[in-house]
């Protein structure tokens, strides 16, 4: 499931992404079980493009037999790249699509008509050459594959997927599945289900997402993240969002940038040490 967060701020792009992925057992006798596995990188970068970044939630592998995480794919896509200088923004995204959509079908993935499970999708983020602000794009495999921009421009704001219901609560002030709740309940038509969201919008907690520096961009993603991964250890469901958090920046000047980033050796010390 995962949790993902792309800032868009005044002053640069930050990505963060959770390391956990959750894989579903059969058993013998039909039920489901969970494993999940703590050391996964969903936090996408690209040798030679310096300035894009993407961050990968819900679907965490592609594959029924042999499953694979986006990750372990990238080295694959950075060759069909590996003669090509800076890329822009938009067109990256289209690129990385495509090689997915190619990924998903190789792998034996089902038709998109027939598949009924969650998304692959990815949040890919960067400058282009000369443009004052970055740029968001959103796209998922393989029902959406064409990139969605989000706040274009010089508007700013964050963009997050996965498990998202403490971060609704938090943000929003109330859990994403509450205008479908009353929608059902009420037997609300889509119009009344729509005001009922802009009403809502009087909880929402105000932030000034155009005002925020950097560092107050990293440590709002962080937080989200970091209570998700708190609430979840004491709720009964799937803990879907866990490990260390890894963090990076994008900016103008100075490029992709990791702010905290996990590493074989530094996860090997700290069970050594345990």
């Amino acid at each position: 499931m995962s949790l993902g967060i792309i800032f868009k701020g005044p002053e640069g792009i930050v990505l963060a992404a959770d390391s956990r992925v959750t894989l579903m057992a059969k058993l013998p006798d039909g039920q489901l079980l969970p494993s999940t596995f703590d050391n996964t990188t969903k936090l996408l970068r690209f040798n030679k493009q310096e300035y894009v970044g993407v961050v990968t939630y819900g679907l965490g592998a592609l594959g029924g037999n042999n499953p694979r995480t986006a990750h372990s794919y990238i080295p694959e896509f950075e060759a069909q790249i590996a003669k090509e200088k800076r890329i822009g923004i938009q067109e990256f995204a289209r690129r990385l699509s495509v090689f997915f959509m190619d990924r998903w079908k190789k792998q034996g993935m089902p038709e998109m008509k027939d598949y009924k499970g969650p998304a692959m999708t990815f949040l890919l983020a960067g400058y282009d050459e000369n443009a004052p602000y970055g740029c968001v794009y959103e796209f998922s495999i393989p029902g959406q594959p064409d990139p969605k921009e989000w706040h274009p421009g010089n508007s700013f704001g964050a963009v997050w997927g996965g498990q998202q219901d403490f971060v609704g609560r938090l943000i929003h002030g109330y859990d994403p599945l509450v205008p479908m709740v009353i929608q059902d309940h009420l037997k609300l038509t889509p119009e009344q289900t729509l005001k009922l969201k802009e009403t809502l919008q009087a909880v929402q907690v105000n932030i000034p997402y155009q005002f925020l520096p950097l560092q107050d961009c990293i440590n709002l993603s962080v937080l989200l993240i970091r209570t998700t991964i708190e609430m979840q250890s004491f709720y009964v469901g799937v803990r879907g969002v866990g490990g260390e958090i890894d963090v990076a920046t994008i900016t103008k000047t100075g490029g992709y940038q990791s702010v905290k980033e996990k590493s074989v050796a530094k996860l090997f010390n700290q069970r050594c040490t345990q």
